[in-house]
């Protein structure tokens, strides 16, 4: 399971590199992940030091550091 979640945190990693900033959601559809996996590769990379998370309006919004 944890290549599977480092396999989601690179392709989240590399849709923030192509597209810059982006919603939770956005990244979710975009990707075609599951949503629970993302959540998960979300920590991943937040654990890592690799990700600002900030709150716009309702939706959190992800950016590379």
């Amino acid at each position: 399971m944890a290549d599977s979640i480092g396999e989601v945190a690179g392709k989240i990693w590399t849709y923030l590199s192509d597209n810059g900033p982006s919603s939770v959601n956005k990244i979710t559809v975009e990707t075609g992940e599951n949503k629970n996996d993302i959540q998960r590769a979300i920590g991943w990379l937040l654990k890592e030091d690799k990700l600002n998370i900030e709150l716009v309006g309702r939706a959190e919004t992800l950016s590379l550091k």
